[in-house]
C-alpha cells in the first residue's frame, strides 16, 4: 500500500470478479493505536488483475463505509465479511461487523447491512441498526457473518460469544460458529448450537467460508486459543470441516491442506480464510501474522 496511506493491517479479505479484468477485494483495515490502546477500523477495498492476483492495480483510500453515530452499533469499527451479488435487484449486498466500545469488556459487536447501487464502489447502510444482534441465545459478540445461498435458501455462519475470560489483567472474549437462516437476507432465523466441534478448552472459531465442490460442501474456518493467542504457537490456524446436508459437519482439519509457511508473512498465524472460484480454479484468499498486520494472500487448490 501507499506510504502514508495511514492505515494499518489488512484483514478478513473478500474477493470479487469486478468487470472482464479485475479483482475485487474487500478487507478492513485500522487507524493506528491511540495513547488507551484503542483503534477504529473501516472497509476497504483493493483492485487486482483477474488474471494474475499478484499485479494491484489500485487501493482504495477511502473507507467505504463510514463509522456509526453516537452510541450506533458500529460507531468504532466496520468490518466487512461476506459480499453478495443480488442480480434480481441490481444491487451488492455487503455484510459486516459493526464494534462498539463497552466499559466492563473490551468492546462488543452486532451484523449490519449495507447496498451498492453502482456495482460495489459505494455502499449505503440498510440501516441504523444492526439486522443480528444480541438475543436470548447470542447475548453478546455476534459478528464475522458469511453469507451464502444453496438452494434457493440463505445461510449466514456467524460468531457469538460464549464467555469472557481474564488473563493478564485482561478480559478475552470465547466465541463459538452458529448458523442463521433466511428467505430474504434481511430476516434472520437463528439456529441453536455450534457448527463444528472444538478441539482446544475454551476455543475461538469464527470466519466460515463454506462452498460445494465435487458433490460435498466444504467449510474452512479460523480457530485459536481462547488467552495467551498473541503467542505464534496459540494464534489462528485455518480449519476444515464437510458436511453433505448443510447441517451436521464433520470436523477433520489434518484434510484441509494448508498451514502456516515455514517463514515470512504467513509463518506465524493464517487466519479470515474465503475460497473463491474462477475459471474452475479454486483459491483461498486469507490474512497473515498477526491477524493481518502483514497483510492478506492467497493459495491455490493443488488438485
Amino acid at each position: 500500500m501507499a506510504p502514508n496511506w495511514g492505515y494499518i493491517y489488512a484483514q478478513v479479505p473478500w474477493p470479487m470478479e469486478h468487470g472482464a479484468d479485475r479483482l475485487r477485494i474487500y478487507f478492513t483495515s485500522r487507524t493506528p493505536r491511540e495513547k488507551d490502546g484503542m483503534f477504529t477500523s473501516y472497509v476497504f477495498s483493493a483492485d487486482f488483475d483477474r488474471n494474475d492476483f499478484s499485479r494491484l492495480h489500485e487501493v482504495r483510500r477511502d473507507p467505504i463505509l463510514k463509522s456509526g453515530d453516537l452510541g450506533d452499533f458500529d460507531e468504532f469499527g466496520t468490518m466487512p465479511c461476506s459480499v453478495v451479488h443480488r442480480d434480481d435487484l441490481g444491487e451488492i449486498w455487503l455484510y459486516y461487523v459493526g464494534w462498539t466500545r463497552v466499559c466492563s469488556v473490551p468492546y462488543n459487536c452486532a451484523i449490519g447491512l449495507a447496498i451498492s447501487n453502482d456495482g460495489g464502489s459505494t455502499f449505503h447502510k440498510y440501516s441504523k441498526g444492526p439486522i443480528v444482534g444480541a438475543g436470548p441465545n447470542d447475548p453478546f459478540i455476534l459478528g464475522c457473518p458469511r453469507v451464502y445461498r444453496f438452494k434457493d435458501q440463505w445461510y449466514m455462519w456467524y460468531i457469538s460469544g460464549v464467555d469472557w475470560i481474564e488473563s493478564e489483567e485482561r478480559f478475552e472474549s470465547v466465541y463459538t460458529l452458529k448458523v442463521a437462516l433466511s428467505d430474504d437476507g434481511v430476516n434472520w432465523n437463528k439456529r441453536e448450537g455450534s457448527i463444528v466441534p472444538p478441539v482446544y478448552e475454551n476455543e475461538c472459531q469464527t470466519c466460515a467460508s463454506v462452498f460445494k465442490y465435487n458433490g460435498l460442501y466444504h467449510m474452512y474456518f479460523t480457530y485459536r486459543y481462547a488467552v495467551d493467542f498473541r503467542n505464534p504457537e496459540r494464534g489462528y490456524r485455518i480449519g476444515y470441516a464437510y458436511s453433505h446436508d448443510l447441517t451436521d459437519w464433520e470436523r477433520a482439519d489434518d484434510l484441509g491442506g494448508i498451514s502456516i509457511s515455514p517463514d515470512g508473512w504467513d509463518s506465524e498465524m493464517i487466519c479470515y480464510p474465503c475460497v473463491f472460484q474462477s475459471d474452475g480454479s479454486l483459491f483461498m484468499f486469507y490474512s497473515g501474522n498477526y491477524f493481518g498486520r502483514d497483510g492478506f494472500g492467497y493459495a491455490s487448490l493443488d488438485s
